[in-house]
């Protein structure tokens, strides 16, 4: 067997600290939603775009959940206490966003972490504009996405994905990719043809353990994958396998898990 040391961008959420914009509506924007203090709602559907995840707030114009659409705002809510005095891109926010928002999602999905964290769906979040949040807007909102940073376009949700995946996950949810390796490969829903499949999930620290360092992450990472996928193919005599492990940066931002893939067409 082959292990690989690959490095997967679909499956972690996206962290937004970019700037946000002037005074000007932007094109596709709701003039009503640029600055509003208010709540977002929580259900209400949108089109995002690849640009839109590079922005810390946004106000992509609302479309019928029964129209083709590839967002859906599932968690909704105020920030902590401690938001009121926080500067508009504090790294802190992010953190904070990763535990409530990946936590929302897999109570939303009605699945375990480990099959969230192995689906082509995604996550984002958003804040106030710079204007709503002097007024004092303290609110977030986390939008569930049809793909990640490795799909090639964002697919169309149903018309709600409230318990999508409460029963086994249909293979269109799933992540697979094709090519020589899952890092250099094409992600794609495993409803179509591929050559890996994310299958297993571990968990390699506590909330509040400090970073062990690449080496122990990387190495912890690979000695369950090689198990984990012998299994789950059956203990062949043969077989390739390939594990993704996250950085101290994805660390600190609350990522405690590393994803193991099958070299499988299944």
């Amino acid at each position: 067997m082959r292990p690989a040391l690959l490095v997967l961008s679909v499956l972690l959420p996206l962290t937004l600290v970019a700037g946000c914009g002037g005074k000007d509506v932007p094109a596709g924007a709701d003039p009503a939603q640029v600055d509003s203090t208010a709540v977002p709602e929580v259900g209400a559907c949108r089109n995002l775009k690849r640009a839109d995840m590079a922005e810390p707030t946004n106000a992509g114009k609302l479309v019928p959940c029964t129209e083709p659409h590839n967002a859906e705002t599932y968690a909704a809510g105020k920030l902590p206490a401690e938001a009121k005095k926080a500067d508009y891109h504090d790294a802190d926010l992010d953190a904070w966003a990763y535990q409530e928002c990946g936590d929302a999602l897999s109570e939303h999905l009605g699945a375990t972490d480990s099959v969230v964290m192995r689906s082509i769906l995604s996550w984002v979040w958003f804040r106030p504009s710079e204007k709503a949040w002097a007024k004092g807007a303290r609110w977030y909102r986390c939008d569930l996405l049809g793909g990640g940073d490795g799909s090639r376009r964002y697919l169309d949700l149903p018309a709600t994905t409230e318990g999508l995946m409460s029963a086994k996950p249909d293979d269109q949810w799933m992540t697979c990719a094709r090519g020589t390796d899952p890092d250099h490969g094409v992600k794609l829903p495993c409803s179509k043809q591929h050559s890996w499949r994310a299958v297993t999930v571990i968990k390699v620290g506590e909330p509040d353990d400090p970073y062990p360092g690449d080496a122990a992450v990387a190495k912890k990472s690979k000695d369950f994958c090689a198990s984990s996928v012998a299994a789950w193919l059956g203990y062949p005599s043969d077989y390739d396998y390939a594990y993704t492990w996250f950085h101290e940066a994805e660390w600190k931002a609350g990522n405690r898990r590393s994803v193991c893939w099958a070299k499988t067409n299944q």
